[in-house]
């Protein structure tokens, strides 16, 4: 049987924008009715105290709460107060409800969400924590860890085309309208799909909606900027794991991430920017960086990955296992667990990497760069104004001889520190780094001729200069203390712990 999925009618749907604007069913509406405690509960799946406040409260969003996002049956005058504009009929042609009697009943979550000091609604499948019992194979998935984390990540510039691959209900296709002029989505799910027509209505966006397998229905075209939360989770094909959509590419191991990289290029303008998530598989005797490295040959594309969080296969099937509404100590939940280990048993995989890929077509004829880094540490939330700053970087990097390197007048930035550790009683650190206070935070170690050099940084001084005072002071070789300098420059100005004048 076919799951339901709500409607589009642009008259009703502008009612209900309307009885939600009202209402002041925001994040920030929302957090006022549960206050801090029921709220930080309910984004750890824990509904009981919000289900307390609210079904205490009579406000209009209160009863919104209840109905949408805890899934609990509702007086249905309750519901008429709440959305006096639409009315429980007009809820009903929409799909969104359905009467039980004296009760009217949720058929898909709808909630605020909020970034950037913009505010949209999201409809989407319900949540276990709403439903009580596992989602079906064909749920579409709202607002997840996975599709803010992508979001926070994704470069903010303006750009005239972009693609959404994988759109689900169209959560990164929301955070495109601000700085895009013409939107294509596109999802292998007809489920998915008719959320994202929903939400795109409800928001006033318009996209260009398109049905198909990755690039499929974008063949032979070109954007500036691909985002994509794809079908990462590597799952067993024995048939022990359900193939939920929103997350298996019906590919074996990491295949659906791995030809993405190889083939998104083509799909890029010059200067365009792809940016997705990814799993990828560690064999025994390898490393993440041979892998995701071995993707990237002959893609035609600069890439910079960065891995951001490794497993070993027990870790990754508890994790996915008790994904979708599955728990531990079920004959289902042991199965499930049982089939993951012996899928990575069978390729000899002993860890599982996470990560950010951000891939750009060069503008201009020269050999590509490829940066795979390991920052596992605490990032900001919005870190997409870094990996703007960072990219450039890479690429004018990339784009300039060491004598140009060697040639500009570079600066630290106010938030690089120093630090040196010196053992009890010794006269000269044993230890001397730079710490970036923002960013990746990436943490880097100095030498002497390092720590010479980054003391003078200061946008008057270039490289070139300073080496020959420090070679001096220090009685080095000039061309070793310029190779050593250099190499330092490149490093740290493609994370902004140094800039161009």
């Amino acid at each position: 049987m076919t799951a339901p999925v709500p409607h589009v009618d642009e008259g009703l749907v502008a009612r209900l924008r309307a009885d939600l604007a009202a209402a002041d069913f925001t994040v920030t509406g929302v957090l006022e009715v549960l206050g801090p405690l029921a709220s930080a509960a309910l984004g750890r799946e824990q509904p009981l105290p919000a289900r307390r406040v609210a079904g205490a409260s009579t406000s209009p969003a209160a009863t919104l709460i209840r109905l949408f996002t805890l899934g609990d049956p509702v007086d249905a005058a309750d519901v008429e107060r709440a959305l006096p504009t639409l009315r429980l009929r007009g809820a009903v042609e929409l799909g969104l409800v359905t009467e039980e009697g004296d009760g009217v009943v949720a058929r898909f979550d709808v909630r605020p969400y909020a970034s950037d000091e913009r505010h949209w609604w999201v409809a989407s499948d319900l949540a276990e924590v709403a439903t009580g019992s596992p989602v079906r194979e064909d749920h579409v998935l709202g607002i997840g860890g996975a599709s803010t984390t992508l979001a926070q990540w994704t470069i903010r510039r303006p750009v005239h085309r972009a693609l959404d691959l994988g759109t689900g209900c169209g959560v990164q296709a929301l955070h495109l309208g601000p700085h895009v002029d013409d939107i294509v989505v596109t999802d292998l799910s007809e489920r998915a799909l008719a959320f994202a027509r929903f939400n795109a209505a409800l928001n006033e966006c318009e996209w260009d909606v398109r049905s198909g397998s990755m690039l499929e229905p974008v063949a032979g075209q070109r954007f500036d900027l691909v985002v994509s939360n794809p079908p990462f989770v590597i799952t067993p094909r024995s048939g022990e794991v359900p193939l939920f959509e929103y997350r298996d590419g019906g590919a074996a191991g990491d295949a659906v991430v791995a030809g993405l990289v190889r083939s998104v290029g083509e799909h890029l303008e010059p200067g365009g920017v792809a940016q997705f998530l990814g799993n990828w598989e560690v064999s025994q005797g390898s490393t993440w960086t041979e892998r995701v490295g071995s993707w990237l040959d002959g893609a035609g594309v600069d890439a910079w990955v960065v891995q951001r969080e490794v497993q070993d296969p027990a870790e990754y099937a508890e994790t996915w296992s008790r994904d979708g509404g599955h728990h531990a100590g079920t004959a289902d939940f042991d199965a499930m667990y049982a089939a993951w280990l012996d899928d990575f048993a069978s390729r000899d995989v002993e860890s599982i990497g996470f990560g950010v890929i951000t891939l750009h077509r060069p503008s201009t004829e020269r050999e590509t760069f490829v940066d795979l880094m390991d920052e596992r540490g605490p990032v900001p939330p919005a870190m997409g104004e870094t990996v703007r700053v960072g990219l450039e970087a890479r690429v004018w990097l990339a784009e300039h001889s060491d004598d140009d390197v060697l040639d500009e007048a570079w600066r630290a930035t106010p938030d690089v520190t120093e630090e040196r550790h010196t053992l009890p009683g010794a006269s000269d650190p044993s230890v001397i780094v730079a710490r970036q206070g923002s960013g990746l935070g990436r943490v880097i170690q100095l030498t002497t001729v390092t720590a010479a050099y980054l003391s003078v940084a200061d946008g008057e001084l270039t490289p070139r200069q300073a080496v020959g005072a420090i070679a001096g002071i220090l009685d080095l070789d000039p061309a070793e203390t310029e190779r050593e300098v250099l190499a330092f420059v490149r490093d740290a100005a493609k994370d902004g712990l140094l800039v161009r004048p």
